[in-house]
């Protein structure tokens, strides 16, 4: 399985991004697609993923009511919508895949076994 992710930049405080996460090889309906981030100096962490049967989403609190993750099934795609970004928003992204992740698990990186490169964000306030 291969990610590829896309759709970082730059922003002010308040402003929106996307990040696209396109999955290629053998993907299949018990995957869970999520994303990561790291900020400089920081471990990296969980910040929503979504269950690709089913649709079901888990947001990590510092995000939860500003991003959206969502999936397009026909291109097996994972977006990720940031909505009201903050300086602590600043990271990279990444984005993560993995099958038979229980839910336990879920916000935890070593339950996902493929990873994309990373796409930058940064916000100024």
């Amino acid at each position: 399985v291969q990610l590829q992710a896309s759709g970082g930049g730059s922003a002010q405080a308040g402003d929106s991004l996307r990040l696209s996460c396109a999955a290629s090889g053998r993907t299949n309906n018990g995957f869970t697609m999520g994303w990561f981030r790291q900020a400089p100096g920081k471990e990296r962490e969980f910040v929503a993923t979504l269950r690709w049967s089913g649709g079901s989403t888990y947001y990590a609190d510092s995000v939860r009511g500003r991003f959206t993750i969502s999936r397009d099934n026909a291109k097996n795609t994972v977006y990720l919508q940031m909505n009201n970004l903050k300086p602590d928003d600043a990271a990279v992204y990444y984005c993560a895949a993995g099958g038979g992740i229980i839910l336990s698990n879920i916000r935890s990186l070593r339950a996902y076994n493929y990873w994309g490169q990373g796409t930058l964000v940064t916000v100024s306030s």
